[in-house]
């Protein structure tokens, strides 16, 4: 394999990139206990339902970029 071929799309790389930030920023975001510094439960689920949806959006993006 050269290694000026590795990715066929450009782009490719940006990708997994963005989506491998996108779940380390949630990973952060749940390590950092949200549920502790809110005052109230409905924002400090919709902060953790946030941060569930940011991983897994950051998970498709890596599948994405990844599948042919």
């Amino acid at each position: 394999m050269n290694a000026t071929n590795r990715f066929e799309d450009r782009l490719e790389p940006v990708g997994i990139a963005v989506g491998v930030l996108l779940v380390l920023v949630a990973l952060a975001t749940l390590a950092g206990a949200p549920w502790t510094t809110k005052g109230s439960v409905v924002a400090s689920a919709l902060q953790v339902v946030g941060a569930v949806g940011t991983a897994a959006l950051g998970a498709a993006l890596v599948w994405l970029s990844r599948t042919d």
